[in-house]
């Protein structure tokens, strides 16, 4: 069973830097299940694609996100990690990581709340 938890600070200040991780277990996040993404849902919003890092260590972003998103991954501890930059209270969000195995979005974290306040 593929198991996706969320975890990083709950409360950022504005311009502040975002990291979060994504710890994965029932599956190598180097194998060929599919692509591990980032997701968020800012309150009262729809889900907002973030990003993806596959297997092979490919990496792409959302327009919306590229400039100020970095993807990456500890393979030693099967982790996924984001890290969002110039944070603002519109990044106030539910974030998410999921597995995406082709078709649709297979597994996903419980989410993690991130609240952007001074």
């Amino acid at each position: 069973q593929v198991q996706l938890q969320e975890s990083g600070p709950g409360l950022v200040k504005p311009s502040q830097t975002l990291s979060l991780t994504c710890s994965v277990s029932g599956a190598s996040i180097t194998a060929g299940y599919g692509c591990w993404n980032w997701i968020r849902q800012p309150p009262g919003k729809g889900l907002e694609w973030m990003g993806f890092i596959c297997p092979d260590g490919r990496i792409r972003y959302s327009p919306g996100f590229r400039s100020r998103t970095s993807i990456g991954r500890d393979t030693a501890k099967n982790q996924v990690t984001l890290q969002l930059y110039a944070m603002t209270p519109e990044d106030t969000a539910v974030h998410y990581c999921a597995l995406y195995t082709g078709q649709l979005f297979s597994y996903w974290g419980q989410g993690t709340q991130v609240t952007v306040s001074s």
